[in-house]
This record gives structure tokens, sequence and C-alpha cells, in this order.
């Protein structure tokens, strides 16, 4: 008797039309689509936070480094090789003018600075402000 009545809702079951596989394919693809922008632009702000990161590790770094020797007011990233290692650029330069941390010919600088020039400098203020934003 169970075996009649499933036969019969089998042969009355019908399938998915073209029409309706086409529509779950197309919000499909919207859904993608919009992931793949929203992704994205994560991955941008994360380049960039990161970037910033390390330019305030570096003037930590050489914070570090002026409380052994008081005089310097400037340093590369051959002076601060003991205090930070594992960057990925290796041309810029932290100086020291008064009080203030500035790193100069960094990627982060130009970030935190958000200008489209080339200018690379920026001091810790900004950095820091750019990643508490």
């Amino acid at each position: 008797m169970v075996n009649k009545l499933l036969k019969k809702y089998a042969k009355n079951e019908k399938g998915l039309t073209l029409i309706e596989l086409l529509v779950v394919i197309v919000i499909l693809g919207i859904i993608a689509a919009i992931a793949v922008v929203s992704i994205g632009g994560i991955v941008g702000k994360t380049r960039d936070k990161a970037a910033v990161t390390e330019a305030v590790q570096i003037i930590n770094a050489a914070k570090l480094a002026q409380s052994e020797d008081s005089k310097k007011v400037s340093w590369t990233p051959a002076e601060l090789e003991t205090y930070v290692s594992n960057l990925k650029d290796d041309t810029w330069t932290v100086n020291l003018n008064g009080k203030v941390y500035s790193i100069v010919n960094h990627d982060g600088g130009k970030v935190a600075k958000n200008s489209g020039s080339t200018e690379a400098t920026a001091t810790e203020k900004e950095l820091t402000d750019f990643l508490n934003k």
C-alpha cells in the first residue's frame, strides 16, 4: 500500500523548468558579483593598513634605538635591523625632529597621507590617526 502511494506521488512530481533554473543561476551570479567587489575592497584596505602598521613598527624601533643613543636623530634600515625584521621595504629613513618622529620613503606614509602624490613621508601621529579611523 505504501509503495503504491510513493509511486503515485513520484509520477506526479515535476522537475525544475528551464526558466526556474535560469533564475537561480542569475541570482547566484548577482550574489557572486557583489561578493567579488566587496572582497576586493577588503583586500585593498588590509594591504594599506599593513603598510601603515609596518611604518608604525619602524618608528617604534627608532624610539628604542633612540633610547640607547639619545644624540641620534636619523635611522636607516641597517641601523634598526636589530629592533625590527622581515620588512618588505628597505629604502626608508626615520627622522626625529624635536619630539616628532617621521618616516620618509615608505609606502605607509603615502597611504596615511591619502594623497595622490609620490611623497611618502608621514609623522607618527598621521600614521596612528589613519589606523584609528
